[in-house]
């Protein structure tokens, strides 16, 4: 059963302008986190990776995309919007045998543009992570947050994803210099 993807209010009065943002102001979103996070979000999707032959998005991508939209947004993708959720690029760490990568992921990180325009090189970022708690009790997600998280409200419920804004780490423009305009640049990691 696919667990709920929670983005929790942001911390900050007032609150940051991305977080939660209006449904009209252009955006680009960027989710990632541990593979065995997404996996309780998405179950039953293969997430196989071929190190030779990338999928553009992997299945599971717009799954994860769509689930971003309606939980940042309150409801599903408009079909008859225009640029309502383009898929722009996506991330994939590698499992590797010393410096040789394996077929397999344990990182996974897709974005998208909100109506954004084809034209926009340079788009508003909003960058979200996936919290891992199931295999520390939340010991790591409460030491990146600026605030506390009860790991028993998510642990097989839901799982929880935080922008920026309410994290220790921060940036500006996060992964935009590497979405490229017009085409895909799909990383790998070692």
């Amino acid at each position: 059963m696919a667990l709920e993807l929670h983005i929790p209010a942001c911390i900050f009065s007032p609150a940051h302008p991305f977080h939660l943002p209006p449904l009209e102001r252009p955006l680009r979103i960027q989710i990632e986190g541990p593979l065995t996070a997404i996996q309780r979000l998405v179950p039953g999707v293969s997430w196989h990776a071929n190190v030779m032959n990338e999928v553009f998005p992997m299945p599971g991508g717009n799954r994860l995309a769509e689930l971003t939209y309606r939980a940042l947004y309150g409801a599903d993708v408009r079909s008859g919007v225009p640029r309502d959720m383009v898929i722009r690029d996506q991330y994939l760490r590698h499992i590797a045998e010393g410096k040789i990568p394996l077929n397999e992921i344990d990182y996974y990180g897709v974005a998208f543009d909100h109506l954004v325009p084809a034209d926009d090189l340079d788009p508003d970022v909003l960058q979200i992570n996936i919290c891992e708690m199931d295999y520390d009790g939340g010991e790591e997600t409460n030491k990146h947050l600026l605030f506390l998280v009860n790991p028993a409200d998510y642990i097989g419920k839901k799982v929880l994803a935080v922008p920026r804004c309410c994290q220790k780490r921060k940036g500006t423009q996060d992964r935009n210099d590497q979405i490229l305009q017009g085409s895909v640049k799909d990383t790998l990691s070692f």
